[in-house]
């Protein structure tokens, strides 16, 4: 499934090829950095340009007797290279290369969450506008509460999903950085100046002050905007859910030709899309959880963050792209049912309409506790005996001292639940 709605680019971004030539992008960044202050010959950096690679196969076979990743990258890539190998990785620790490699790829992958979420947007705003017309009922606990815009649904969406680009862009800038500093950061084998060089070149910023690695607040940062915006998800897949509960049924996931809902029931429709978000967006918080828990680190550095974000990063940044791609998807197919909105509507008998009542009579000169009380035993009795509330209104005698018929009936117009709508689309879109 994940197949169908994540980008491939999103996968070959956390493969192993790909790891390994962002180490190779660095080192080699490194070497010519180091060439233009004169330290490395220039005839050993053509060499090192030309003969530089990798074998991803014999680095797992290294690694099995050195039990280390980077050295057995190294000496994979000083196999291609010969004797002008000695250069490569010169002044520097393993970090400094792990560090600054994964901070390029997470910035690729914010490039991709980003362009997803802008993407999703689209469609939002569409569905926004093709339903800024549609009346259906607000709840509030699950009740019904007031009549409102089928579409300030989507518009309230869109708005959070905007502020979710800016979170992603802040994280996108907080990870942005790398080191190039040494073994406990403090340039004791490496020039300051070659870092600067390379990191410029390589669009990071330095980190201002490391020890060994690039500080875990930097990359909880990062998880933590994943998982905001994965809560959004699951914010707009559990509303969908449930209006396509059968005693709701105002809007349903699409459900394909040949689909089937159940193997028992055939006449089933299941949000199982909404219900998949909603599983993954617990999964992309526990994990911004454990990169909360990568922030303390022994001293200078140790390695028990390492683990744990060989699974966190490449799972949360792939799950979050499926998941805003699969509810482009839903978002784009929705199925809406006006009708079924309107028979929502009226499935209260007007007692949507009690604080329109009440405010109307606050107007006519009640204390806003009488008119409460007074508006409020009427609509406990058109709860109890199934009335109409209009009606009941209109023959009560307390009522009829305040309000005329024609006024509650001009009270009860649906319409001017609406009236506002184009101010608050004009505050989103514009």
């Amino acid at each position: 499934m994940i197949d169908r709605y994540a980008r491939k680019q999103m996968r070959q971004l956390w493969e192993l090829p790909m790891k390994y030539q962002k180490w190779l992008d660095v080192e080699l960044a490194v070497c010519e950095a180091f060439a233009m202050a004169g330290t490395i010959p220039q005839e050993d950096l053509r060499i090192i340009r030309e003969k530089a690679g990798f074998d991803a196969g014999r680095i797992e076979e290294i690694e099995l007797t050195v039990k280390h990743d980077v050295i057995a990258f190294l000496t994979s890539v000083a196999e291609h290279v010969g004797d002008s190998s000695r250069f490569i990785h010169m002044g520097l620790t393993s970090s400094d290369i792990l560090d600054t490699s994964l901070a390029l790829l997470m910035k690729d992958a914010a490039d991709i969450i980003i362009k997803d979420i802008e993407e999703l947007l689209v469609v939002l705003k569409e569905q926004a506008f093709r339903h800024k017309e549609t009346s259906c009922i607000g709840r509030s606990h699950g009740i019904h509460a007031e009549p409102m815009s089928f579409g300030l649904k989507f518009a309230l969406w869109y708005e959070e999903m905007k502020r979710n680009v800016l979170r992603m862009q802040e994280g996108q800038r907080v990870i942005s950085v790398g080191k190039l500093s040494g073994a406990v950061g403090t340039f004791s084998s490496i020039e300051p100046e070659i870092e600067e060089k390379v990191l410029k070149r390589l669009g990071l910023s330095p980190e201002p002050v490391a020890t060994q690695v690039v500080q875990r607040d930097r990359h909880a940062q990062y998880l933590t905007t994943l998982a905001i915006v994965a809560s959004t998800i699951e914010k707009i897949a559990v509303e969908i859910r449930h209006l396509q509960r059968t005693e709701v049924r105002e809007a349903e996931e699409p459900f394909s030709v040949g689909q089937k809902g159940s193997s028992a029931m055939p006449h089933k429709r299941n949000p199982i899309g909404s219900e998949n978000l909603t599983g993954l967006a617990r999964v992309v918080r526990s994990n911004a959880l454990a990169a909360l828990e990568n922030v303390a680190l022994w001293h200078e550095r140790d390695i028990s963050h390492s683990s744990v974000e060989r699974i966190i990063i490449p799972d949360s940044t792939i799950l979050l792209d499926y998941m805003l791609n699969r509810l482009k998807g839903i978002i784009s197919g929705l199925v809406v049912y006006p009708k079924a909105m309107q028979r929502n509507l009226n499935k209260t008998s007007g007692l949507y309409n009690s604080q329109k009542i009440l405010l109307a009579l606050i107007d006519k000169g009640l204390t806003r506790e009488a008119a409460y009380a007074k508006v409020q035993k009427l609509a406990m009795q058109t709860w109890q005996e199934e009335a109409d509330f209009n009606a009941l209104l209109k023959v009560d005698e307390d009522i009829k001292a305040y309000l005329k018929p024609e006024e509650l009936d001009e009270l009860f117009n649906l319409k001017d639940y609406l009236k506002h709508i184009d101010y608050i689309y004009d505050r989103v879109f514009n």
